[in-house]
């Protein structure tokens, strides 16, 4: 907890899996509930997103929704798309400025 807990506030995007079938008894639980039995919830915490890239997600992410200024929740099944969508840019990103970095040196 005390090593955990405070990573979430140095993070830019967060995303949560939420089951939507009984787990309240561990013990009665036998398997872990699929994606298609869950919901993702994304929240963005730094370099909040503007309104119209939460819409854009939205229109692509069939089922999902906004629930607040910084969390869209889309289907569980639809989790790996979503983070292909958000990521694969900022992925990009990173790489162009890590060889911009070593042209520095040179």
């Amino acid at each position: 907890m005390h090593y955990i807990m405070p990573q979430f506030e140095h993070t830019h995007i967060n995303f949560q899996r939420i089951p939507l079938v009984d787990t309240s008894n561990p013990f009665m639980v036998r398997n872990i509930p699929s994606p298609d039995q869950s919901l993702v919830l994304i929240h963005f915490l730094k370099d909040k997103p503007s309104v119209e890239y939460k819409l854009n997600l939205r229109g692509l992410i069939e089922g999902s929704f906004i629930t607040g200024f910084n969390t869209l929740v889309i289907p569980g099944g639809k989790m790996m798309y979503a983070m292909e969508l958000i990521l694969t840019q900022r992925i990009l990103d990173l790489m162009k400025n890590r060889s911009n970095v070593g042209d520095i040196g040179m």
